[in-house]
């Protein structure tokens, strides 16, 4: 329940952001805003040359192929989906289940595996990244990241001092969307996972009210939940 309040804005704040140079940043450049093939798209992610959508309203995920826009494959989700990452040679899926209970299950073209269902850490968490081998959850209304290991436990927790509303990577750079304590002023942000108190340094703002972050080599991709959009944009 604490990510479901954190990511609409309604839970006590942490620390602000430190010395943000919003007042002279510039906004991303957007791309393309496409509209999502479902209502209330949230998290997004690459995996074998298409973007893979978690849809709020459907508890569905979709394959779009992004050049088409045409969905090309639809699975059911044994819940509604929080966050979604490639891994190895499947997806893996945040889901919230009973209680807003958060589990994460793998998920291949075929369709989930539920007998991979494990609970996540405090049965709370939503956005999935992954770098390497290395998979991160993080857990919003604690304004943290978790850093697995093979077991699904945390081996390292990194701290944020803000809100924020997506999280992914662009080569070996992480970056994340910035949140105020209202949800209205967002910004993409670089952090150094290395640290596990990391500064954050705000790159450029949004004028859409984003969440998750999802990279294709060359542009970001995320999504205008509310606006039912995909968006890509560059900075």
């Amino acid at each position: 329940m604490r990510d479901l309040l954190a990511l609409a804005g309604e839970l006590p704040q942490p620390r602000p952001v430190a010395a943000s140079c919003a007042a002279y940043m510039q906004n991303v450049h957007i791309l393309s805003r496409r509209p999502s093939p479902a209502k209330r798209p949230q998290p997004l992610t690459f995996f074998n040359n298409l973007l893979w959508m978690g849809s709020w309203d459907t508890d569905r995920l979709y394959a779009i192929d992004p050049q088409s826009w045409q969905v090309v494959k639809e699975i059911p989700a044994p819940g509604r989906p929080y966050g979604i990452a490639a891994f190895k040679n499947s997806l893996r899926v945040v889901v919230a289940l009973e209680d807003d209970n958060r589990y994460m299950f793998e998920c291949s073209q075929d369709g989930f595996d539920l007998s991979s269902k494990r609970a996540c850490p405090d049965h709370t968490g939503s956005l999935l990244a992954v770098k390497g081998s290395t998979v991160y959850l993080c857990q919003l209304g604690n304004t943290r990241i978790l850093e697995l290991g093979d077991d699904g436990e945390p081996r390292r927790t990194i701290e944020l001092t803000t809100r924020f509303a997506g999280f992914g990577f662009a080569k070996d750079d992480a970056y994340i969307i910035s949140a105020d304590e209202e949800f209205e002023k967002l910004e993409l942000a670089q952090i150094d996972i290395s640290q596990d108190a990391p500064d954050v340094r705000p790159v450029a703002g949004f004028d859409l009210d984003v969440r998750a972050l999802a990279y294709d080599g060359s542009a970001w991709w995320t999504s205008h939940r509310e606006g039912n959009e995909i968006v890509s944009f560059s900075i």
